[in-house]
């Protein structure tokens, strides 16, 4: 476990009926990591992870950044994202992005030789708090 978060959740936790449109077979050959030896990307789309890619926007020097590991990896090496916009809004994501040209140019690198997941719906840590909502209107 790398990560500094205090939960620590497994795949085998995942409530999969949750989100009916995820596919679990594709998400649980993406945690075999078998896309890292193919030296091939993962996308994973929705409100999935706290530190995501167009949740603060980018000046133009940042979005370039962004860019040059993009770029320095593609083909070299995997890379694992998670975003709450989708690809088609990058191109919003504050002036760095914002840029068009630049937007194009780094998702055509991203986005060859990757698996897309989206994930619709409220978000998986809402679940919860939902159901509960749920059951005090049916109170009520």
């Amino acid at each position: 476990r790398l990560s500094r978060s205090s939960h620590h959740k497994t795949l085998d936790e995942y409530d999969f009926s949750f989100q009916p449109d995820l596919d679990p077979r594709k998400v649980r050959d993406l945690a075999t990591l078998s896309f890292v030896e193919g030296r091939a990307n993962a996308a994973l789309l929705g409100v999935l992870v706290a530190d995501e890619v167009g949740y603060q926007p980018l000046e133009r020097a940042e979005a370039r950044l962004v860019f040059q590991v993009i770029s320095k990896r593609y083909e070299k090496g995997s890379i694992i994202l998670a975003s709450n916009k989708t690809f088609s809004e990058w191109g919003q994501v504050g002036p760095g992005f914002g840029d068009e040209v630049l937007a194009t140019a780094l998702l055509g690198r991203l986005l060859d030789h990757c698996d897309v997941i989206s994930i619709n719906g409220p978000g998986y840590r809402l679940r919860n708090r939902l159901k509960a909502i749920e059951r005090e209107n049916d109170v009520a």
